[in-house]
């Protein structure tokens, strides 16, 4: 267990903080009740398409939700 953990954030100084941030944004899915792989995949689509960095926001899974 420790070497998977070890390796998750080799080599990255800020591997933690993205790591808490993820999962943050995975359990926020959950408790939810949205799907956090079909969140994920369409939140990464949609930047790979263009959608504006900046407006980030609004892929947020509060946001579909509210």
């Amino acid at each position: 267990m420790h070497n998977r953990k070890n390796a998750l954030f080799a080599g990255f100084d800020e591997g933690g903080d993205n790591w808490a941030v993820i999962a943050t944004l995975i359990e926020n899915c959950k408790i939810t009740g949205i799907n956090p792989h079909t969140w994920m995949t369409r939140t990464l689509t949609s930047l790979a398409n263009g959608h504006p960095a900046n407006n980030v926001g609004e892929l947020m899974p509060w946001i579909a939700v509210a």
